[in-house]
């Protein structure tokens, strides 16, 4: 089968534009339908718990949109009910249309062993947890009359936890809503809308098959491991969707300037594999972000390695604590380690470092303003820029020349 030849550069924009940047509002007050399209064109937005500049779900479309209020995305999710959430990437907020996809996962689950040891050992319980939230309506875990003791810090589930989680895992319970982003749990019926609830049965091969075709959609381009890894699939379960997909003519198979595997695009997303309109964009972003949740995929769509150091110590760091990248025109050209001080209503860039062969003056004054942006959208005064990295200088001196 002959396949098309694409530069990396063209990738880049298919990449781009399949991820809905470029899409910015001038006004930067974007609507609920600007909001829905991009989230369920993006097919998942990722939750986390880590909280340094702002929980993360709400940054991707921040990123692609510009500010917008926080309210609404909780909105679609908790109210109009259009997003649900669930297992996608990780924990993540998923289209309610793509509901129907995702039952076979829940209906196949399989406890991890400390997890199973616990559910053969206190069926009974599981079924007590669920018979409270059916009586008394959403709750979260320590409003269960007996929630247990917690066996650990924040990965120290009690057995109140493990049940609504083994419950939510197998579809039985949803997530209604977020209290202090804790997760309020009801019954999936009284949360998903029926006609997603109730669709019928999809097969889990052909449910597969749907879900490979929506990350190829969202990714733009990307190899069978890339389209795969997007909700998770594992690589040997997506081989043959993926080739049924190829042979039906829905996804086309290309290879792009540097990579060692064929690519693949969706019959929707190409004219012939060219880009013809270049895509500017300019945006932070999330550590949890879509575009780059594929380590080595960014390194091979953007020649920029990211890793994310949370976890490493300190003084091992080599960019920071929360480093964001920063995307410029179809590059990643910077990164910033943020926090969002809000005892001083300060958005802290604890460190700023440019990408080799980048401009340091173009690069600071393209970040300036973004970052002043982000500092109002999170209702912050100011921003203060640190002295660590190669960034830094350039950045100080074009934030005092706004």
């Amino acid at each position: 089968m002959t396949s098309a030849e694409i530069s990396l550069s063209e990738a880049r924009q298919m990449v781009l534009a399949a991820q809905g940047f470029g899409n910015r509002s001038p006004t930067g007050q974007p609507g609920s339908v600007p909001l829905g399209e991009t989230a369920t064109r993006l097919g998942a937005i990722q939750i986390d718990s880590v909280n340094v500049v702002v929980r993360s779900h709400y940054m991707p479309l921040f990123s692609r949109l510009g500010p917008y209020p926080m309210g609404s995305l909780d909105d679609l999710a908790h109210r109009q009910r259009s997003l649900f959430e669930y297992w996608g990437h990780e924990a993540s907020l998923i289209p309610t249309s793509l509901y129907p996809l995702f039952r076979h996962r829940m209906e196949d689950a399989k406890p991890h062993s400390s997890v199973a040891d616990f559910l053969n050992s206190a069926p009974q319980y599981i079924e007590s947890v669920f018979k409270e939230i059916q009586e008394r309506g959403p709750l979260i875990v320590s409003e269960l009359s007996d929630p247990g003791q917690r066996t650990g810090p924040w990965w120290g589930y009690n057995n109140g936890k493990i049940a609504l989680e083994w419950l939510f895992a197998t579809g039985r319970l949803a997530t209604a809503d977020r209290r202090n982003f804790a997760r309020v749990y009801d019954l999936a019926e009284r949360v998903i809308p029926s006609e997603h609830l109730n669709a019928p049965a999809i097969p889990a091969k052909d449910a597969i098959r749907e879900l490979l075709q929506v990350s190829a959609k969202a990714l733009g381009i990307g190899t069978a491991r890339d389209i795969a890894d997007y909700y998770r699939i594992r690589p040997q379960a997506a081989r043959e969707p993926l080739r049924e997909l190829e042979e039906d003519g829905l996804l086309a198979r290309v290879l792009v300037e540097g990579w060692n595997e064929p690519a693949y695009v969706h019959s929707s997303m190409h004219s012939g594999t060219t880009v013809t309109d270049k895509l500017e964009a300019s945006a932070i972003l999330s550590p949890f972000d879509s575009l780059i949740w594929n380590r080595d995929r960014v390194e091979r769509l953007f020649g920029f390695r990211y890793r994310i150091e949370i976890y490493v110590p300190e003084a091992a760091r080599q960019f920071g604590y929360y480093v964001m990248p920063f995307l410029m025109g179809d590059q990643l050209v910077a990164r910033v380690d943020l926090k969002a001080d809000r005892r001083v209503a300060t958005l802290m860039v604890k460190s700023a470092h440019l990408e080799a062969g980048q401009d340091s003056g173009l690069v600071a004054g393209e970040l300036a303003p973004r970052l002043n942006t982000m500092s109002q959208w999170l209702g912050l005064e100011r921003v203060e820029v640190g002295r660590v990295g190669n960034l830094n200088t350039a950045l100080r001196a074009a934030m005092r020349n706004r």
